[in-house]
């Protein structure tokens, strides 16, 4: 890794600032899960400070679950994990693709708003401010697989607002460019909405594979979605072994 050299803005605490620079490497991807970061002396000398201002900044980004410090190791870009280890974060057009059919997302509604006058959003996500709402269709071969409803922190996610989905699918777009620290999915059954129905091309309360799933960074909330499934068309598989 190549220590970054961008300005800073002098108003923030140089521990803030360094803090800053390398939270936003890696929210754009630019450091990877799992890479090293240079020493506490390489980034000493970088900014011209002492070890304390240092060790604040990284300790800070380790209680986010950015970084994991590890003795006489170094630091590292934390590697996603879920809340059971379980079940990861699917993407959805790759398992399509990996079973030998066409994949295809369709938008069907995008809006803009606020949890402070969103209910639904607010008890989803929390109150974390602006949002983005996505409602889309996944496709398999063409036939219905899966309507889904989206909402996202876009405080953490700014952007979101700007990128067109028709033909990328949200779910893996933020895969690919917003790291996750944690993850919790919950699976069920529902009977098909009017909405659900119309937009998979089955019944009215046909039933339905359902998997609601809320990702965070730190302690601060992602994404949540819920996916709603075509009976006998999706199976979540989990594989692992004993607990000791």
């Amino acid at each position: 890794m190549t220590v970054p050299s961008d300005p800073v803005l002098p108003a923030l605490p140089l521990h803030e600032r360094i803090r800053q620079e390398i939270e936003g490497r890696i929210m754009a991807g630019d450091l990877r899960p799992g890479e090293r970061l240079p020493s506490e002396l390489e980034l000493m000398a970088h900014y011209g400070c002492a070890r304390m201002t240092v060790n604040k900044a990284l300790s800070r980004l380790s209680e986010s679950g950015l970084l994991e410090r590890r003795k006489r190791a170094g630091t590292f870009v934390a590697r996603p994990r879920t809340v059971s280890m379980v079940l990861d974060i699917p993407d959805l057009a790759q398992e399509v693709e990996g079973r030998g059919q066409a994949y295809a997302f369709r938008l069907l509604a995008r809006s803009l708003g606020d949890t402070a006058h969103d209910r639904e959003a607010a008890a989803e996500l929390g109150s974390v401010g602006p949002i983005l709402r996505l409602s889309g269709l996944h496709l398999a071969d063409g036939a219905a697989l899966a309507v889904e409803e989206r909402v996202t922190n876009l405080a953490l996610v700014p952007g979101m607002a700007e990128v067109d989905f028709s033909a990328d699918p949200p779910g893996g777009w933020l895969l690919r460019h917003i790291p996750w620290t944690e993850a919790e999915n919950r699976i069920g059954a529902l009977a098909a909405s009017r909405e659900q129905a119309k937009a998979l091309g089955i019944p009215v309360g046909a039933p339905c594979l359902a998997v609601a799933r809320h990702t965070w960074r730190g302690a601060d909330s992602v994404t949540f979605v819920r996916q709603v499934f075509v009976a006998g068309a999706y199976e979540l598989v989990a594989r692992f072994g004993p607990v000791r």
